[in-house]
């Protein structure tokens, strides 16, 4: 038993006071009988028995009643040893997408704030932060209407985030009890990055979940198939096994322009679309589905073909690359070297030093500036090639040298089928090909990846990071590569890699990269908007494009619009990463935790059990009212 007010127990030493003059008023004289009254000496003696036990009676009933009032007025309770500490609440409310699954009275994010309301006691200090958002040192007054409006979010903090996210939020103070509660469906994102442990904070756990989860989710959406006149996309679906169908719409802008159904397999389902090839569109799938709605549209855009701009340099014919690079896909030019302006090559996306003797140090500059600003290159040696010309341009690229010029008949037989230049060229690996030859070709010590080899394993074709370079020249003089199906896939696959295509959508979360292929003016800075809404990325101008960077922005999923002074330059479509839509949940009964409950309520309920106290004072008031009674009972009936 504890006291409020101990030092006031100093009084039960007054209780000496009765208890001394008790003791002095039953100190009595001895007196001896005479003969005429000792007949009533008896009766007198049991009389005076009978008066002392009354005495001692009352005076045990008075010291009890007196004592009963101190004790009261001592305010005594009984309580752990813990309630009396000072206690610090830190909240941690999971918003993310996945609480917006659907239970029996509405969401249990919804659900959630609720209880939080009905069990954060009036006039307790917290502190409370979600993923996105924090109030520090609050009441619940204070935050009432900012909790029945808290937004969904894709953003998702760990365990250990979370933790070290709580731990700023506690104060430094030792003696404190800290408690944090973590409410959330604790989905598989949730995993600490080590061994997780609570260290000096109870952490305590309310798992949420939904009865049923029954959702359906638009995963991605991709080009299927490539066409002059047409091009097919495909989207991929998720859904319960339970479900067999659903219908899915494609919208142009606002205006419906397909619908269909995505028939599933093993909870995997896809459907597929016939649009224009030449077509621009701002598309949106859509589904209908209620348990998470998140999921439920997928934004993409194609925007008009960028055709690359291809530049061959050279006095040799091109005739074989004007074949390869037509007009209805790329933008080509060929000049001799004599009658090359040197300016119009950083407008360039790939340039092709076709088989020069000579190569002039005020190209070799230039070239390394086009190449360091983002641009392709492809060098292809002549078979009298100045071996010093072409070693100083190849030493900048870091692509090793040529040793010497070896005269001596190859065919080219090693393929790497895995390079990004031959990817979806081959349906298998071949063995059995007519392979080209050279007559003559220039070893090399260079270190970069072989794509094609000779029969000998020495590379006839070598490349890195955009920059390829042939070691023998492809003349008909020289080689028959001209006439092998491998060229058309090689100097293709080249420039189409050289303008990097923008996808049909990006994905929210972490950092995106883009570029434009679009020369700006320096003074000019690109902003991205949509429906009113308008922010900077960060940027970096190049001689022919810009790259943006996305860090931050943008917060909700769309179509936005790049803009150069208000002029729309492309668009963009950003779309929520569908994580949350897998409903992979940790195993709870794992996670380290001073408590786990399902129920908000009840672990507040058990939080205020921890901190109750028993107030003794009312039964020793009780207790008094008991012993004067007794006492006047005594007085009254006590003879």
């Amino acid at each position: 038993m504890q006291f409020k007010y101990p030092e006031l127990l100093w009084a039960l030493f007054l209780l000496l006071i009765p208890i001394f003059i008790h003791l002095f008023q039953l100190r009595r004289f001895k007196k001896t009988p005479f003969t005429n009254v000792k007949l009533l000496q008896k009766v007198v003696s049991e009389s005076r028995k009978s008066n002392t036990l009354k005495k001692w009676l009352l005076l045990f009933a008075r010291l009890l009643a007196f004592a009963s009032i101190i004790i009261a007025f001592a305010q005594p309770f009984l309580a752990k040893k813990t309630a009396l500490q000072l206690k610090e609440t830190v909240i941690y409310l999971d918003n993310s997408f996945s609480m917006q699954a659907k239970s029996d009275q509405g969401t249990i994010l919804a659900n959630a704030i609720q209880e939080l309301i009905r069990a954060i006691p009036e006039g307790k200090n917290f502190n409370l932060f979600t993923n996105t958002t924090e109030f520090r040192d609050v009441q619940l007054q204070d935050i009432q209407n900012d909790l029945l409006t808290i937004s969904l979010t894709p953003d998702q903090l760990n365990l250990d985030e979370i933790q070290l996210k709580a731990s700023s939020l506690f104060s430094k103070n030792m003696n404190s009890i800290k408690n944090l509660i973590v409410i959330s469906d604790f989905q598989q994102r949730m995993a600490p990055a080590a061994v997780n442990t609570t260290g000096t904070i109870q952490r305590h756990l309310v798992k949420l979940s939904a009865p049923t989860l029954n959702n359906v989710s638009l995963d991605s959406v991709y080009i299927s198939k490539y066409g002059t006149e047409n091009i097919e996309i495909t989207a991929l679906l998720t859904a319960p096994s339970e479900i067999q169908s659903i219908p899915v719409s494609l919208f142009n802008t606002d205006k419906l322009i397909a619908k269909t159904s995505a028939v599933f397999k093993d909870s995997k389902g896809e459907v597929s679309f016939t649009l224009s090839a030449n077509e621009v569109i701002n598309g949106k799938l859509e589904i209908s589905d209620a348990e998470i709605t998140y999921d439920n549209h997928l934004f993409f855009n194609i925007d008009e073909k960028e055709k690359p701009k291809v530049l061959s340099i050279g006095d040799t014919t091109s005739d074989y690359l004007e074949r390869i690079y037509t007009n209805s896909e790329f933008l080509f030019s060929s000049f001799p070297l004599k009658n090359l302006n040197y300016r119009d090559l950083d407008a360039q996306n790939l340039i092709l030093l076709n088989e020069l003797e000579n190569i002039p140090t005020s190209l070799i500059a230039s070239i390394s500036s086009f190449v360091s600003e983002g641009g392709n290159l492809v060098i292809i040696p002549s078979t009298n090639s100045d071996i010093n010309d072409y070693n100083q341009l190849l030493t900048r690229f870091s692509l090793g040298t040529f040793l010497e010029k070896v005269s001596n008949e190859n065919k080219i037989t090693q393929i790497t089928f895995s390079h990004p230049l031959y990817q979806n060229v081959f349906e298998k690996n071949i063995a059995n090909f007519q392979y080209p030859k050279v007559l003559e070709f220039f070893r090399t010590n260079s270190k970069s990846a072989s794509i094609l080899r000779y029969q000998s394993g020495e590379p006839f074709l070598v490349g890195k990071n955009g920059v390829y370079l042939f070691t023998a020249s492809i003349n008909n003089q020289n080689s028959n590569f001209k006439q092998s199906p491998l060229i058309v896939p090689t100097f293709y696959k080249m420039g189409v890699n050289s303008l990097k295509r923008v996808g049909l959508y990006h994905t929210m979360g972490g950092q995106i990269n883009l570029d434009i292929p679009k020369k700006v003016a320096k003074d000019h800075i690109l902003k991205v908007s949509r429906d009113g809404f308008e922010f900077i990325p960060q940027q970096l101008a190049h001689a022919n494009k810009v790259t943006l960077t996305f860090n931050e922005n943008p917060f909700e999923d769309g179509i936005y619009s790049v803009k150069d002074n208000g002029n729309i330059l492309k668009n963009i479509s950003f779309n929520y990463p569908r994580d949350e839509s897998e409903f992979k949940f940790l195993d709870f009964n794992n996670l380290p935790a001073t408590s786990k409950q399902s129920s908000i309520t009840t672990l507040f309920q058990d939080l205020q059990n921890d901190n109750s106290i028993t107030e003794l004072w009312k039964w020793f008031v009780i207790l008094a009212v008991l012993f004067i009674l007794i006492e006047v009972l005594i007085i009254k009936y006590l003879k």
